[in-house]
């Protein structure tokens, strides 16, 4: 090398250490959103009378928070998930003939920016009564067993457990969603599902699934534990869509026979799949079954690669993309599958490109 080449990569090198050491991955990335239209209810729609709420203890919480004629959602909210959560209360909201008398109930981390959530979701929704639980993941994180995909180990999954606790005791009845899925008809109708005599929970029953597969051979050969389901025709039925009535949740103590079942899984490997296997292993064949149009699941592929996938026959009116593959990551990637475009119209992430209409 020459004495010239080598000053000049002298200098080159100087140059780039003067520079920071600052990985564009380390940068948080804030998004943020368009509001939303305001959306009205129908002629018809139930007036929300504070004395409806018989139950509330908080005179100065709004009427709507504790009314049984309200539509109760519940969602988790964290920054990984935000694009998905507005995109899917956009959706509730604009199918909805009583958009007014929605109530959404979003709970999240400790760990999260609780106060930048609940100003995402209110610059979105001015007009949305909403309220912002926050979840001790420290009640749960020592429950959790590692899955087949990290992703269902967050322990925010597994908050769909504790609502009966989180949300205030007047709250009777809710409709939990997941934060990756599309609304196509009117919540209402899933919102008054009869539940019957003694169900606590209804969602849309799949009995042609292959049951046995979301357990180890470690259970199925275990002489009690095998049991499990000998007095029930337990059926495969998944926890994104489900209607809960939480009085007979708290009644029947829910949350600890499903924490009981996680605390077996830390003695024993019996099952792989995050926080579904517990509610099956207390609910399969014991739920109100739902139509099936609501909750086209499976739209993100298997947990594995994520691939591609076709509707189910038949009518829809939720469109779910559980599995790997998220809709909008899809679309950023350039790489959507055809059913992405069903999902890119309730999407209100402001580009840097957007002009204001």
């Amino acid at each position: 090398m020459s004495s010239q080449h080598h000053h000049l990569l002298l200098i080159l090198l100087s140059f780039l250490l003067l520079i920071p050491h600052n990985p564009i991955s380390a940068t948080p990335i804030i998004q943020k959103f368009k509001e939303a239209p305001q959306f009205y209810n129908s002629a018809d729609c139930p007036l929300i009378d504070p004395g409806d709420n018989e139950d509330d203890d908080d005179a100065t919480a709004k009427p709507i928070f504790c009314s049984r004629r309200a539509v109760h959602v519940a969602m988790t909210l964290d920054a990984a998930y935000i694009r998905g959560s507005v995109a899917a209360v956009l959706s509730v909201l604009q199918h909805s003939s009583c958009p007014e008398n929605i109530v959404f109930h979003f709970v999240a981390s400790a760990s999260a920016d609780a106060s930048s959530l609940r100003a995402t979701i209110s610059s979105s929704f001015p007009y949305l009564d909403f309220a912002v639980y926050v979840f001790n993941v420290s009640s749960v994180s020592g429950l959790i067993s590692s899955s087949i995909r990290s992703a269902l180990d967050c322990p925010l999954n597994y908050a769909r457990s504790y609502l009966a606790d989180l949300l205030p005791p007047c709250v009777r009845r809710v409709v939990y969603l997941d934060s990756d899925l599309i609304l196509v008809d009117d919540i209402a109708k899933l919102a008054a599902t009869d539940l019957g005599r003694d169900s606590v929970l209804a969602a849309p029953e799949y009995c042609n699934a292959n049951f046995t597969s979301y357990f180890t051979s470690t259970f199925w050969s275990n002489p009690t534990l095998s049991l499990t389901f000998s007095d029930r025709k337990a059926c495969y039925f998944n926890t994104g869509v489900m209607v809960i009535d939480l009085s007979r949740w708290r009644e029947g103590a829910y949350t600890s026979r499903i924490e009981e079942w996680m605390m077996m899984q830390k003695r024993m490997r019996i099952y792989e799949l995050g926080s579904l296997p517990p509610f099956l292993l207390v609910f399969a064949g014991l739920i109100k079954p739902v139509n099936h149009r609501w909750n086209q699941h499976g739209l993100g592929g298997d947990n594995f690669r994520g691939l591609c996938r076709d509707l189910h026959p038949g009518p829809v009116s939720l469109l779910h993309w559980s599995g790997k593959g998220k809709p909008w990551a899809r679309l950023d990637a350039g790489r959507p599958c055809p059913l992405d475009a069903l999902w890119s119209p309730y999407d209100l992430l402001q580009t840097p490109f957007a002009l204001d209409s």
